[in-house]
């Protein structure tokens, strides 16, 4: 029951159900252009693949077909690091940028979405919940997100338990947000520097703390690519799920994205 509602909370939040504080970007007059002609990047935003019949679980047929259209149309995966590198101008992005995101940690991104990822030769991150890592029924555990680091997957953080950060006092928010860091950096050996808010709500009170306790960047669910012109600790992502006609609605998402942006949207 708990995980039912968890997605329910989490697909509602998705189509605007959200009553979250947004950061605005402060883009400098003089860059408009520049960004609106610059690199629109492309996140996909995914929790299960397996055989669940829900929204957040991808078949796995779906999503080894999904992850051929983007080998296929020229996209290059990229890394955390490297959009932020991008966006911070330090770094040259690919001309077809995505970044594959998953969410939670749960054990068919192993067992399902890591062996087609391999396949395709494609980078991809993981937001994990550590305090369910190798104890929640369901979710991966650390030998197998060691595994999957050293085969190129991107572990980073998605709190220490996964509360809805905006109803905790400030000493639970850093709690939530500098134990997880912790705990993977310790665990995995490497730095973690990268958050998704837990069902993509935050407000500015909560991204400052995320920017205090160390992050460089975090992501939310709002639907959108990101630019120059995004804000580091608001960063859009486009979520995909199983529906009615998954590969259809997939199509359009990631089209329409680009359609979208290609008509000077800009981010003010």
């Amino acid at each position: 029951m708990k995980k039912c509602l968890l997605i329910l909370s989490t697909v509602l939040i998705v189509l605007g159900a959200s009553s979250a504080i947004k950061i605005r970007a402060e883009v400098p007059s003089e860059t408009v252009d520049q960004i609106a002609n610059g690199a629109k990047v492309l996140v996909l935003n995914y929790h299960q693949v397996g055989t669940s019949f829900n929204p957040l679980t991808m078949p796995v047929k779906f999503f080894d077909e999904q992850m051929a259209y983007l080998v296929n149309s020229g996209y290059v995966s990229i890394s955390t690091q490297e959009l932020y590198d991008g966006l911070s101008g330090v770094a040259a992005l690919p001309e077809k940028p995505v970044l594959i995101t998953f969410d939670d940690g749960y054990v068919d991104n192993y067992t399902n979405a890591f062996p087609i990822l391999q396949k395709y030769g494609l980078k991809a991150t993981i937001f994990v919940v550590p305090a369910f890592t190798g104890v929640n029924y369901g979710y991966l555990n650390w030998d197998q997100l060691r595994e999957m680091a050293q085969g190129g997957i991107d572990i980073q953080s998605h709190t220490l338990n996964h509360r809805a950060l905006e109803e905790l006092p400030d000493d639970e928010i850093r709690s939530e947000l500098l134990e997880s860091k912790q705990m993977l950096e310790e665990q995995l050996g490497h730095s973690v520097d990268f958050l998704a808010y837990p069902t993509g709500t935050y407000n500015l009170h909560i991204a400052s703390i995320a920017q205090d306790v160390g992050y460089k960047a975090a992501y939310t669910i709002k639907y959108g690519n990101v630019d120059r012109g995004s804000n580091m600790y608001a960063l859009e992502r486009v979520p995909i799920f199983q529906q009615a006609n998954t590969m259809k609605a997939f199509y359009e998402r990631i089209e329409y994205r680009q359609s979208f942006d290609s008509f000077g949207w800009i981010k003010r």
